[in-house]
C-alpha cells in the first residue's frame, strides 16, 4: 500500500480500522517499567507531538507539538525530570511559523527546529529557541525553488550552518535538501543555499526526514518516494569543487527490503548507515516495514534487511522516524501495529547473523497513548522516552518513559 494523506497542518496520516484479534502472533511483551510522564491538557499547553524528542545533560526533555498553544499553531516544550511541562514557545502563525513537524536539535543553550506552515505563503520556516524560551525566527521559504514544507530534524556542522530537507518544492516540486549558513557576526541574516533538488523521480522524491553526516563530511538521507521502482530511496551526498553529487545507494522495491522510508538514517563510527521502512518487508500481511542496515566496501554498498517488522494490509504501520542505535542495539517505535493497533516500543539485538527482537511496551490506545511517531531517546540512566500523538489523560498525546528490565 502507497502512503496517502500526508497532512499538511496535521503531519504523518491518522489512520483506524476495526481491531483483529489474533491476527498475527504478536511477540510477547517482556516485563518493563512504563511511566506516563506528561499528558498534554486541552491545547494551550501543546496538542499532538509528532516528532519525538531530544534531551539534554540534566535529564531535561524537549520537543514540539504540531498543534495547540496560545494560537493553535504548536509549540515548543520543556518537561524536566520532574515530570513538569514548560512552554518555551507558542507559534503565531504567519511569519512566526506554524505546525512543526520536525524534531529539535539541541546545541548548547538554543534549540533549532522548522515548521511545515506558516512562514512566506505558507511555505514553512526555520527558527531558534533558547533554552530559556526566546525565540528567533532565522528563515522563511519565500519561493517553491528554495523548498517547501520542511518536516525533518535539522543536522548542524563543525561551523555551526544548519542542513535540512524540505517535503515539496524545488526545481520539480519534488523536494530539496538545504544548507543555511550562519551569520559572521550575532544578528546578521542566515543564508539559504539549495544543495541538491530532487528532479525526475528517479533520483527520489518527497524526503519527509532530514539528513546525517558522515566522518568524511557527506550527507544522508532517505526519501519517501521515487526511486527505480518508486517506493522511495537511500541517497549521499558527495561535496566537490562543482558542488553536491547524488548517489542513489538503495531503491525500495517494496518486497522483503520494505519501502517508503520516513524516517531518516544513523551513521555508526564504522560508516554502516541504518534506517527504516514504514511498510512492506512481508514480516506479515502486507508486512509493517523493516529495519535495515546499508554498509560500504570498496566496491559500493551492500543493503540487508536487518528486521521485518508485523503489520496490517491497510496500514502503514512501522518505524516513521529515526532509530536510536546504542551500544550496538537498536531502539524504535512504531505507528499502529501491536496487539491494540495503537503501536510498539521495541528493541532490536544482534544475535549471530540475526536480530533479536524485544517487545518494550504496546500501546493500549487510552491512558499510555496511542500512535508513537518518536524517535527514542536515552537518559544518563538507560531509561527510554519518547511521545505518542494522540490518547493520555485528554486525547492530546504524551510524553512516556520505559526503564528496561
Amino acid at each position: 500500500m502507497r502512503l496517502q494523506g500526508l497532512s499538511r497542518s496535521k503531519g504523518l496520516p491518522v489512520l483506524v480500522w476495526a481491531l483483529v484479534v489474533g491476527a498475527i502472533a504478536w511477540p510477547r511483551v517482556e516485563a518493563q517499567t512504563f511511566q506516563r510522564v506528561y499528558s498534554f491538557k486541552v491545547g494551550t499547553d501543546g496538542a499532538n507531538p509528532v516528532a519525538g524528542l531530544t534531551i539534554d545533560a540534566a535529564g531535561n526533555l524537549y520537543g514540539t507539538t504540531t498543534s495547540g498553544g496560545d494560537s493553535g499553531n504548536g509549540t515548543v516544550f520543556k518537561v524536566n525530570s520532574k515530570g513538569i511541562e514548560t512552554v518555551l514557545h507558542s507559534f503565531a502563525g504567519g511569519a512566526d511559523g506554524a505546525n512543526p513537524e520536525a524534531g529539535l536539535l539541541l546545541v548548547g543553550t538554543n534549540l533549532y527546529g522548522a515548521t511545515t506552515e506558516g512562514g512566506s505563503g505558507g511555505r514553512g520556516t526555520v527558527f531558534e529557541v533558547t533554552t530559556a524560551g526566546k525565540e528567533t525566527m532565522l528563515h522563511l521559504f519565500t519561493s517553491a525553488a528554495q523548498g517547501t514544507h520542511p518536516q525533518g530534524r535539522l543536522a548542524t556542522d563543525v561551523a555551526g550552518n544548519l542542513y535540512g530537507t524540505t517535503s515539496a518544492g524545488g526545481k520539480t516540486g519534488r523536494g530539496v535538501v538545504f544548507k543555511l549558513t550562519r551569520p559572521a557576526t550575532a544578528g546578521g541574516v542566515w543564508t539559504e543555499q539549495v544543495l541538491y533538488s530532487f528532479a525526475t523521480g528517479g533520483d527520489g522524491a518527497t524526503p519527509v526526514a532530514g539528513v546525517g553526516f558522515d566522518k568524511a563530511g557527506n550527507l544522508y538521507g532517505t526519501t519517501s518516494a521515487g526511486g527505480k521502482y518508486g517506493y522511495g530511496t537511500v541517497f549521499q551526498l558527495t561535496p566537490s569543487t562543482s558542488g553536491w553529487k547524488e548517489t542513489i545507494l538503495h531503491s525500495f522495491q517494496m518486497q522483503t527490503d520494505g519501502g517508503v522510508p520516513y524516517a531518516g538514517l544513523v551513521v555508526d563510527s564504522s560508516g554502516n548507515v541504518y534506517g527504516a521502512a514504514t511498510e512492506g518487508g512481508g514480516g506479515g500481511s502486507d508486512g509493517g516495514g523493516t529495519v535495515f542496515e546499508l554498509t560500504p566496501s570498496s566496491v559500493g554498498w551492500t543493503f540487508k534487511t536487518l528486521y521485518k517488522l508485523p503489520g496490517w494490509s491497510s496500514s502503514p504501520s512501522g518505524s516513521f522516524r529515526n532509530l536510536l542505535l546504542v551500544s550496538g542495539k537498536i531502539y524504535a517505535t512504531t505507528h499502529c501495529d501491536g496487539n491494540n493497533n495503537a503501536g510498539t516500543v521495541y528493541e532490536l539485538t544482534p544475535a549471530g547473523n540475526t536480530w533479536k527482537y524485544r517487545s518494550l511496551h504496546v500501546f493500549t490506545g487510552g491512558q499510555d497513548g496511542l500512535y508513537s511517531f518518536t524517535s527514542p531517546v536515552l537518559d544518563a540512566q538507560g531509561n527510554l522516552y519518547g511521545t505518542t500523538q494522540q490518547g493520555g489523560a485528554y486525547g492530546n498525546g504524551v510524553v512516556f518513559k520505559i526503564t528496561p528490565n
